[in-house]
């Protein structure tokens, strides 16, 4: 977001880990100056009353020792927010990844619901996923505590409805656990076993070298991926699966548009279409699955999703259809929430969040922050542009960033290496100038396995959702002398 600035009207660059300070501050005054839509309050939530109360506290002059923005510029992005005709919010991991994340969610929607800005054109809020494909895979039933179409796991009827269209037994109507909370099981022993399917864990996980520790320790490790990853040279078996290219299916985004995607090239070698490696592996282990194409998958996913309603594999062929789509030409509803929320009454709740620090504070021995990310050269992990020659060329070593003046303090010129360690480990690092990022912070991709960022992570999680503190962990920087331990 640190290009956007020179078109944005307000820039507010924040202190990490203080959104909802300011982000509290900033609905105070809309509360103060009485700027929220009462009509839509009135109609459409619920809760109101304890949310304006709550807010009474986070005035822009007490938030602003927090959160480092000057009161009058909280009061001013309040007005121009609460006053424009529809407000749009767009969010990525940075939102997501502290131990507050939920919390800075919960900020936003408040924010969203204060001003009316649902359920209407140009307004909403809009999660900027990962991966193209990170909608369709959470709509699907990707996620540990639900069902496909976010439907609760510890619903009986609902659980009766998927065993059904199964052909199975019932099954655990407790949560699942989280890609964290797994290795922490399998760390202590309590998971003998996982199949990993086109993820990097070994680079990607928090407390990288848990996470490694944890791999080594199962009796059974299968990856089924493109490349040989780090997290493949933990496991037993590897099985080759196909690239999006090479495969038959759908994607969802983050606007809700079900595409089709069709093979451009066949898969190389003895690599094949994932789904068929799943119905292979199930006819071994002697399930009666006869599934012959990816449409019939589909046509079962219909069956118990209701957001898949009027949307066909034959409509999909020639057109891309934003669910929920109401009827057979429907091309679906761009905009939801306009008649209420799937919730009792249809009223959405207002959730007051409170300050929370991030769960390790710099202190003498590790006084600065490290926040982490992705670079526009290397995406994620790096598993597949690493790969990639004119990506490698543009930046072939690992680096991290730091500003000018922070450099200077450190006696480092450009382009030297620095040694970054944290509780949990150390790495050492080509260092950047960056103006963008802030005196007391270091910025680090994670797509560099020699320098992995996740050795030094802090594996804390948000109590809610579930996802570690990536972005925020207390670091001790130094200029390097080559000497670093063993890992």
């Amino acid at each position: 977001g640190v290009g956007m600035r020179r078109y944005a009207t307000e820039m507010l660059q924040f202190r990490p880990g203080a959104d909802v300070s300011m982000l509290n501050a900033i609905m105070h005054v809309i509360v103060e100056e009485e700027l929220y839509d009462s009509q839509y309050i009135h109609r459409w939530t619920e809760n109101w009353e304890a949310e304006k109360e709550h807010l009474k506290q986070f005035t822009p002059e007490a938030m602003s020792k927090i959160c480092g923005i000057e009161p009058e510029q909280l009061r001013r992005v309040a007005r121009l927010f609460a006053n424009s005709n529809a407000g749009l919010i767009f969010w990525g991991m940075g939102i997501s990844q502290h131990i507050h994340g939920t919390d800075n969610s919960r900020c936003l929607i408040s924010l969203a619901l204060m001003t009316g800005n649902v359920g209407k054109p140009g307004a909403g809020l809009h999660p900027l996923r990962g991966q193209n494909n990170v909608q369709g895979a959470s709509d699907a039933g990707l996620i540990p505590m639900f069902l496909p179409d976010y439907q609760s796991v510890m619903d009986d009827g609902i659980r009766k409805s998927f065993t059904d269209v199964w052909g199975g037994g019932d099954f655990s109507n407790e949560k699942g656990l989280t890609v964290t909370e797994i290795v922490d099981q399998a760390y202590a022993g309590k998971i003998k076993g996982m199949y990993i399917q086109g993820e990097n864990p070994a680079m990607s996980d928090p407390d990288a070298d848990h996470a490694r520790e944890a791999f080594a320790k199962l009796d059974l490790m299968i990856v089924q991926d493109i490349f040989l990853t780090e997290t493949a040279n933990y496991a037993d078996i590897i099985l080759p699966a196909s690239a999006l290219y090479e495969k038959n299916g759908t994607v969802s985004n983050t606007n809700r548009q079900v595409q089709r995607v069709r093979p451009a090239v066949s898969p190389p070698g003895e690599a094949r279409e994932d789904w068929k490696i799943t119905v292979e592996l199930a006819q071994r282990i002697g399930l009666p699955w006869d599934y012959s194409d990816v449409s019939e998958v589909f046509a079962e996913m219909k069956l118990n999703m209701k957001s898949l309603d009027n949307i066909t594999w034959e409509r999909l062929q020639t057109e891309t259809i934003t669910y929920p789509s109401l009827h057979e030409t429907d091309p679906g509803q761009a905009i939801v929430f306009g008649d209420g929320f799937p919730r009792a009454e249809g009223r959405a709740r207002f959730t007051p969040a409170s300050v929370i620090a991030p769960d390790e504070a710099p202190d003498a021995d590790y006084p600065m922050i490290m926040t982490t990310g992705r670079q526009l050269e290397h995406w994620h992990t790096g598993s597949m542009t690493r790969r990639s020659l004119v990506l490698d060329a543009v930046e072939p070593e690992a680096n991290c960033s730091l500003h000018p003046k922070t450099l200077r303090a450190l006696g480092v010129e450009p382009g030297e290496m620095v040694r970054l360690s944290t509780r949990r480990g150390a790495i050492e690092i080509m260092a950047r100038a960056d103006r963008a990022v802030a005196e007391d912070m270091v910025f680090v991709p994670f797509a560099y396995v020699e320098a992995a960022a996740n050795i030094l992570t802090n594996p804390a999680l948000d109590p809610y959702g579930k996802i570690p503190e990536f972005k925020f962990s207390a670091v001790k920087i130094e200029k390097a002398t080559g000497q670093i331990a063993a890992q």
